[in-house]
């Protein structure tokens, strides 16, 4: 998933005229209008999970007065509608099991089949969240087997000036065809949990690429702390400013403009490319980004495929569907365009593409479809699921063919990968920008707690790319979030489990050995491990180094899993690699001790242990030599004859091999508390 960026043009023009986007004066779901009839949450619906153990709260709208009866496996409570039409009813707690019907009754009778109570988790963060099945390692055989214990609930990325009071969207069975286009850590952390507990799991997926965590976070939370008041200031005064938003627009787009590539023209058009001509096409199989095959550009890059169209299709209007295309494209059937997507459409890069073949371009036997995709940063190419690649007629019921397979496919313009420098983004646009203080809160999480809060198990939480350069301000920032969701979830001890990020270097960038940006976002989330039910997940192992999105999600979901195993289901299981213990100088050399070393300590590689630096009181970092001596890791170097400190791991993309006997990664760790070789830079230009 990209980072958010697209739709200046729309900001431009909305940011002028009149209200924010998101703007919680619009119709709320499910309010009561005139003659309004029974409603309920969209959290309420067929194939739905509760949270065992746990009172069933239901709520909707009805006519005032109006008495409303729920039940639910032959338990019934009821509730009356109050001046504004709005009933809330608590139902007494299930035990796992299943299915169930689901009747609600009031001015009229609703009826919700396949209702489940087993374990329900809230999946949220930012693009690795969001990142599909289809899109990591492995995909086609995780769902090989089925997923039928798991029930799926995706929240529609939505921004609001003000906290919502539902939300749209609906449960679904977990299919092979559902599950590729949902989150690929939820999925796996999902079916882990209830292959290990045997009760259903439903998963509700809130995430959005390329937003800060001070955008998931109440803004009274933000408010109450001094060191973040000023992310709610800086958004009021843009609300309330429109010349000052247009200016941000503006200020966005020329940066835009400048750090992401542009597209020069559409050449391959004139070469005829999009009636098949042109020499030396290759194969891919699409539906992929076409990094995932081996294309490590940006540019523009033409597909194309035959369609072999039946007789009786001859002359009828085709619905294309293609699925997400990442960036922009132009798309072709036998030589003419009928459909383009750009800029102008917000979250253009995940955007489907749905196109309208007319009749005259649809004859028998062979067509051709041609696609010009322009990638203007990060991933390139076709982003959806196999599901959705497909042609039919319009309007009928007969079944449209598949279009997921080998294409063909021809560079246009080769461009090297754009290295954008997002710590220079402009600020906040206002409650219609996701990276804006507190409107993915609004939008997404607060409808989750209206009228009454949903009941959890727990959340997983995959963020943090974009707080990189305010690892200071994560420091509280992050806690905050946590104890504003327990306090609006009215679970003080809500189980928040999440992924530290994992190896990543801009090779446009690199930072010195033992510094870097990431590093320093590491140590501040591991920093809230201090907060009460927590724990985090060590992926420094498993990132793709410059890939912003590694694939490896399988890891990611079975690591969580198994902290929730053992924090929330009591489960004795080894969850964590090794962890900082203490550090002991040893004459020239520094002895690390580590918890969590169940099983021993070894590497993966079975060399000795890698990504150990020393340093002594001139703050040089060396790298060092380190052995395992049973629970410990004994360091040290022929430059470094007085060592005071030693770093693990410390680094964007640095070396990490040391593990504990389960396989699990040592988590990075710092002795020291000096500052980062910039600071003292800045500190000593600014003498």
């Amino acid at each position: 998933m990209k980072r958010t960026t697209g739709g200046i043009a729309l900001f431009l023009a909305a940011l002028a005229a009149g209200p924010a986007l998101g703007d919680p004066s619009a119709p709320a779901p499910g309010a009561p209008a005139a003659g309004a009839q029974t409603r309920v949450s969209s959290l309420v619906g067929d194939h739905m999970v509760v949270e065992r153990g746990r009172p069933v709260r239901l709520t909707g709208t009805d006519l005032p007065g109006q008495m409303v009866h729920a039940t639910l496996a032959g338990r019934s409570a009821a509730a009356k509608a109050d001046a504004a039409g709005h009933w809330l009813i608590a139902l007494p707690a299930l035990d796992a099991g299943g299915p169930f019907e689901l009747t609600v009754e009031g001015s009229r009778t609703l009826t919700f089949a396949d209702v489940w109570s087993g374990e329900v988790w809230l999946a949220s963060g930012q693009s690795n969240m969001e990142l599909p099945l289809t899109r990591t390692i492995g995909a086609d055989d995780a769902v090989a087997g089925g997923c039928p214990g798991l029930r799926l609930f995706t929240v529609p990325q939505k921004t609001a000036a003000a906290p919502r009071p539902d939300v749209e969207g609906k449960w679904q069975v977990c299919d092979p065809a559902v599950a590729a286009g949902f989150s690929a850590v939820a999925f796996h952390f999902g079916r882990d949990v209830h292959r290990a507990l045997g009760v259903p799991v439903g998963l509700i997926l809130a995430a959005w690429g390329g937003t800060p965590a001070e955008a998931w976070t109440p803004r009274e939370a933000l408010l109450a702390d001094p060191a973040l008041r000023p992310m709610v200031e800086a958004l009021a005064a843009a609300e309330h400013d429109p010349q000052r938003r247009i200016d941000l627009a503006k200020a966005l787009a020329d940066w835009e403009t400048k750090s992401f590539h542009q597209d020069t023209g559409n050449r391959g058009e004139r070469l005829g490319y999009a009636k098949g001509g042109g020499a030396g096409w290759a194969k891919m199989e699409i539906p992929q980004v076409w990094e995932n095959a081996g294309l490590a550009i940006d540019g523009a890059v033409w597909f194309r495929r035959e369609v072999t169209l039946p007789e009786a299709w001859a002359g009828r209007e085709l619905a294309l569907s293609l699925g997400a295309l990442d960036d922009f494209d132009v798309t072709y059937w036998n030589g003419e365009r009928i459909g383009a997507t750009g800029a102008e459409t917000p979250q253009y890069y995940a955007h489907p593409r749905h196109y309208v073949i007319p009749g005259r371009l649809a004859k028998p036997g062979r067509n051709m479809v041609a696609v010009r995709v322009f990638d203007h940063y990060g991933s390139g190419g076709f982003a959806g699921t196999a599901a959705q690649l497909s042609v039919g007629p319009v309007e009928s019921t007969v079944a449209s063919l598949p279009l997921a397979g080998p294409w063909q496919y021809k560079i246009e313009r080769r461009l090297p990968p754009a290295k954008v420098d997002w710590a220079t983004r402009p600020a906040a646009l206002g409650a219609g920008d996701p990276q804006s203080a507190t409107v993915l809160w609004n939008g997404m999480l607060a409808p989750l707690t209206a009228a009454m809060p949903l009941p959890l198990a727990g959340v997983i939480w995959y963020q943090g790319e974009s707080n990189v350069g305010r690892a200071a301000q994560y420091r509280t920032l992050f806690p905050t979030m946590i104890r504003a969701w327990r306090a609006a979830f009215r679970q003080p001890a809500l189980p928040f489990l999440y992924v530290q990020l994992p190896n990543y270097e801009d090779p446009a960038a690199k930072a010195p050995p033992g510094e870097g940006g990431w590093a320093d976002l590491r140590e501040a989330q591991a920093a809230a491990l201090r907060e009460p039910k927590t724990a985090m997940v060590v992926t420094l192992d498993i990132g793709e180094g410059t890939n912003l999105h590694p694939r490896n999600k399988r890891e990611v979901g079975r690591r969580l899993a198994l902290q929730a195993l053992r924090m929330v289901y009591g489960r004795d299981t080894l969850a964590a690699g090794p962890t900082f213990q203490s550090a002991v100088r040893a004459g020239a050399a520094i002895r690390v001790h580590f918890a969590s070393v169940a099983g021993g300590l070894e590497t993966s590689d079975d060399a000795p242990p890698r990504g150990f630096l020393i340093a002594g009181t001139d703050r040089s970092w060396h790298a060092a030599s380190a052995r395992i001596d049973r629970d410990g890791v004994v360091v040290s170097s022929p430059e470094v004859s007085a060592p005071i400190a030693v770093r693990y791991g410390w680094g964007n993309d640095p070396a990490n091999t040391l593990r504990n006997g389960a396989d699990l990664p040592a988590a990075p760790f710092r002795t020291d508390d000096w500052p980062a070789v910039t600071s003292m830079t800045a500190e000593k230009s600014a003498h």
